[in-house]
């Protein structure tokens, strides 16, 4: 469905048809506020993950009080798969982030003797306490992620890795958390589209229930039904929509969609690990809660890594 006529028909801020400029971020900035505490919420509950994971600050944002947290598997040998597991990319999707923490506290222990394994449980911090996609500067941090990084918070994640000395191709999995929300089609993409200054906006149907963004140049189309079956444990798989899309892409497999990930500058193609993955949860679903989100993200990291060591 195409939305148009005035700038207030899609998004309360700009005008159809020309991008922001200094006045219209300044706009958007000031209307940002503070929702929840990536302090309580998040790092609070590191300490309690120290028997199994060092827990490491590698940089943080400029902006306010955000220290960046990276957990590193105590067992650490270079003849192991080495495994990432990210959260947070997209700090308002709560989901990946307290479902890092949760695969950290209640499965993580499990694998760190086959694997060596770091989580990024929240790369965003200010947007997971501001609740927004985008990060204090405007920027998308799941299109950041070329070269040396392109926001701040990619570039303090791709040093991190790099300072760990283990080569791009020594990378086996990595996992990636997100989730797909309703605010989706009513905030975020309609706020894209007027900082960007289309003249309308496009909307697409959410889609109810759990998919995957696969890498179209990597498929790895096995191992991503094998993710898909261990999340169907726990929630239910997307459908693709009337047209047999699902957010706009055709599906590879019944809940799995591709995308070029290093093109797109996605977390995903951070590693250049051959089994690679974006998760997508649906919190919005009337079949959803909190629990069974996160549950539903535990359940992708395990099946990522049960599927990985088995291949």
């Amino acid at each position: 469905m195409t939305v148009e006529t005035s700038a207030a028909a899609f998004y309360r801020i700009g005008t159809p048809g020309r991008a922001w400029g200094e006045a219209e971020r300044a706009e958007w900035k000031a209307q940002t506020k503070k929702h929840r505490s990536y302090q309580d919420e998040v790092v609070q509950k590191l300490e309690a993950l120290k028997e199994v994971f060092d827990v490491e600050q590698y940089g943080s944002l400029s902006h306010g009080t955000y220290p960046l947290y990276a957990l590193k598997s105590k067992s650490w040998a270079p003849d192991k798969p080495h495994v990432l597991v990210t959260g947070g990319v997209h700090g308002y999707e709560t989901s990946g982030v307290q479902g890092a923490l949760l695969f950290c506290k209640t499965k993580a222990g499990a694998y760190v003797d086959k694997c060596n394994i770091v989580v990024i449980p929240c790369v965003s911090p200010w947007a997971y306490e501001h609740i927004q996609r985008w990060n204090a500067d405007i920027l998308d941090p799941n299109r950041s992620f070329e070269g040396e990084g392109t926001t701040e918070e990619s570039r303090a994640l791709i040093f991190f890795l790099k300072s760990l000395n283990v080569l791009q191709q020594q990378w086996s999995c990595h996992v990636d958390l997100h989730e797909t929300t309703d605010t989706d089609e009513s905030e975020f993409m309609p706020a894209k589209a007027a900082e960007a200054g289309q003249h309308t906006y496009e909307s697409e149907p959410i889609p109810d229930g759990f998919y995957l963004v696969a890498n179209s140049v990597n498929p790895q189309p096995e191992w991503h039904a094998a993710i898909r079956e261990s999340v169907r444990q726990v929630t239910h798989v997307a459908p693709p929509d009337k047209d047999g899309l699902i957010i706009g892409e055709p599906i590879a497999q019944e809940g799995v969609i591709q995308v070029p990930s290093s093109d797109l500058g996605l977390c995903m193609s951070l590693t250049n690990a051959k089994y690679a993955t974006t998760t997508e949860v649906y919190p919005d679903s009337p079949k959803a809660t909190d629990e069974i989100c996160n549950d539903a993200q535990v359940a992708a990291i395990t099946g990522a890594i049960d599927a990985m060591l088995s291949m």
